[in-house]
């Protein structure tokens, strides 16, 4: 049987109990919940700085930890099921739900409910945070610090547009595996708009391309497309913010851009990843 390593939590001397049967393993665990305390933490493929890196978590992220040794945590998320190592440190126990979410694209923590004093941290958009108390326009962090209150929603308020989402990234820096507002990939932007109008997606863009939407024409013109579109091909993705531009995170010009599907089609096409595999709509 044939499993996709980065959503499937099986190492050569431990997996998880939900696989048991399925796969071979020297023993097997449930887990323990936690959550993410640190503003983002890249989830390696090794317990490494220098391993790869697949994807990040965010803050107040749910993860099950199956093991921790020498500082590192193997960890599978729960929202999006990617598997890997991240530093021990940035985990708590996951005793208290979140009460809010961030739905600023970036937001700084303060020691106190005042904007000038010197900021301790940043949370970026979607960060799910426990309110204990607000005081003026600031609230209180369950975790240390404050924020300022208009930048969180409630966990059950959503972005009406997802593209209007994603167009809130223009000219963030690109970075392979990045989810965050100071660095983003393709299926990272893609991602992270969607689940800003909650919608659930996977991380990465050939699964997003095999589970989200319904395929529609790929004309030759590029025509009959519309606002919301999401355009694959095969490593990438962006999302149309009309009939004929998109916005993609793009290592062309590492940044979030917005530009003619047309050109950016034929520039792809011609020196990257081939012609556009399929078109999805939501």
């Amino acid at each position: 049987m044939s499993f996709d390593r980065r959503i499937t939590p099986v190492r050569a001397d431990l997996a998880d109990e939900r696989l048991r049967g399925q796969v071979e393993a020297e023993r097997f665990t449930t887990g323990t919940a936690k959550r993410l305390i640190a503003s983002f933490a890249p989830l390696h493929r090794h317990p490494s700085r220098e391993a790869p890196v697949d994807t990040q978590a965010i803050f107040g992220e749910a993860v099950t930890v199956y093991d921790e040794h020498e500082g590192w945590a193997w960890v599978q998320l729960n929202d999006d099921g990617y598997v890997g190592y991240l530093p021990s440190v940035g985990l708590s126990d996951a005793n208290t739900e979140p009460t809010h979410k961030v739905g600023a694209i970036r937001t700084f923590i303060y020691p106190g409910p005042n904007l000038k004093l010197p900021y301790q941290d940043h949370l970026t958009l979607n960060s799910k945070v426990v309110v204990v108390e607000t005081q003026g326009e600031y609230a209180r962090l369950a975790t240390g610090g404050w924020v300022f209150a208009a930048h969180l929603k409630m966990l059950d308020a959503w972005e009406a547009d997802y593209v209007g989402a994603a167009e809130r990234f223009l000219h963030t820096p690109y970075l392979w595996g990045g989810k965050t507002s100071l660095g983003i990939d393709c299926s990272g932007l893609a991602q992270t708009a969607l689940t800003a109008a909650g919608i659930k997606a996977p991380r990465d863009s050939d699964m997003q391309e095999k589970e989200l939407g319904r395929s529609i024409e790929i004309r030759p013109d590029l025509s009959g497309l519309q606002r919301g579109d999401l355009i694959f091909w095969k490593g990438h993705v962006g999302l149309m913010v009309d009939a004929t531009n998109f916005i993609h995170a793009t290592g062309h010009s590492m940044t979030v851009m917005i530009e003619p599907l047309a050109v950016a089609e034929e520039r792809i096409r011609t020196t990257s990843y081939g012609a556009i595999t399929s078109i999805k709509r939501l």
